[in-house]
C-alpha cells in the first residue's frame, strides 16, 4: 500500500530529482511532484511524495522535518486528503460608481416621476 507525504518550505530551487534523492536514502520512492506555478511555471515552494510502502512513512516524516534539503529546512508530514470545497467566483456586484448615493439619489441618473 502506498503513502504520500507533503513537504512544504522547498527551495524554489529544488528539483524533483533532488527530492526524490533526498527521500530515496530513507524509503523507496513511488513519485515525486513539486506543485508550480501555473502563469510562471516557478515552484509554488511545496510538494508530494508517494513511497512505495506506508510502514517507511514515519521513518522519513522523522528523518527528514526540519532538515536542509537545497539550502531551506523542509517541512515533512502525512499528506491529508483534499476534501471537496466550494470553488471562488463569488463576489460579483460593484462595478464602477455603482448605485453609491450620489448626486443624483443613488439611481444612476434616472429619475422617477409618479
Amino acid at each position: 500500500m502506498n503513502a504520500k507525504l507533503y513537504i512544504s518550505n522547498l527551495s524554489y530551487t529544488s528539483t524533483e530529482d533532488s527530492l526524490k534523492e533526498a527521500v530515496s536514502a530513507i524509503a523507496e520512492v513511488e513519485s515525486v511532484r513539486i506543485i508550480t506555478d501555473r502563469e510562471t511555471n516557478r515552484s509554488r515552494g511545496f510538494g508530494f511524495v508517494e513511497l512505495k510502502d506506508a510502514s517507511q512513512l514515519q521513518a522519513v516524516i522523522d528523518a527528514l522535518n526540519g532538515k536542509d534539503v537545497d539550502g531551506r529546512e523542509i517541512r515533512v508530514a502525512e499528506a491529508q486528503e483534499r476534501t471537496d470545497r466550494p470553488r471562488g467566483g463569488g463576489g460579483g456586484g460593484g462595478g464602477f460608481n455603482r448605485d453609491r448615493g450620489g448626486r443624483d439619489g443613488g439611481n444612476g441618473g434616472f429619475t422617477r416621476s409618479y
